[in-house]
């Protein structure tokens, strides 16, 4: 795991914009298409109207949702508002490219098996995502991998249903899913997630962001969520660029 720090959340977003840019035109050279799934939250969304004008082979990118909230199409808790507003209506993205999770289903568990085989038909199986974007919650929750709940232990499939946290269900990428990426990419920002951002870096998998794959990641974060810590993360990062 590599981190790099920033002075303020919209420079995080513009980073994160600059390093999805990256990796799509290589995964592009290399395969001819670029998959990715991302997660919701504030700082996300700007990443993403960045991320719109950057240039990258937009006909072969196919965007995937790292999690979802179960709540009615346009509610502003979706996360799928926010990918529509700041990508769709800005990228010269088909709205095919972007795979909405099915969390209108009266059955969320076929749902759930449903989005798994969208997974396995674009990619193949098993599917392999060449990022997935992860944000960071206070509580050490990573998309909706939350502290506690039974879809921390899914092993045999890629997606999975929650139980009500913060007043909702939702649909989530699995750890078999996520830790398949090719890179995983964490945007993290806020004071408040500094406790959770220093038990990240040391790998603590007592909160499910630490049972993420760390080979293949990179954290970019503000200073604000470093803390009091910033100091000893930025030491540790350059002893590992030394090395």
């Amino acid at each position: 795991m590599k981190i790099e720090l920033f002075d303020d959340a919209d420079s995080v977003a513009r980073a994160a914009a600059a390093k999805i840019a990256s990796e799509a035109r290589a995964a592009f050279a290399a395969r001819g298409r670029f998959a990715m799934a991302v997660s919701g939250g504030h700082t996300p969304w700007i990443m993403l109207r960045e991320l719109a004008g950057e240039d990258i082979p937009w006909a072969g990118v196919q965007v995937f949702q790292g999690d979802e909230r179960v709540a009615p199409d346009g509610d502003s808790d979706r996360n799928l508002t926010h990918l529509r507003e700041s990508l769709l209506e800005h990228a010269p993205l088909r709205p095919d490219q972007i795979h909405a999770m099915p969390v209108e289903s009266h059955d969320l568990e076929a749902a759930a098996m449903q989005y798994d085989d969208i997974l396995r038909r674009v990619l193949g199986a098993p599917p392999v995502l060449d990022l997935v974007h992860l944000g960071l919650g206070p509580d050490g929750h990573t998309a909706s991998l939350v502290p506690g709940d039974a879809v921390l232990g899914v092993a045999d499939a890629d997606v999975a249903l929650t139980g009500i946290y913060q007043g909702r269900r939702r649909m989530t990428l699995t750890y078999p899913a996520i830790n398949r990426a090719r890179r995983i990419l964490w945007v993290v920002t806020g004071s408040e997630k500094k406790d959770a951002l220093r038990r990240l870096w040391d790998g603590d998998v007592s909160i499910p962001a630490g049972r993420v794959q760390r080979e293949q990641a990179l954290v970019l974060a503000d200073r604000a969520s470093a803390g009091e810590a910033q100091f000893d993360v930025e030491a540790a990062l350059r002893r590992r660029t030394a090395g």
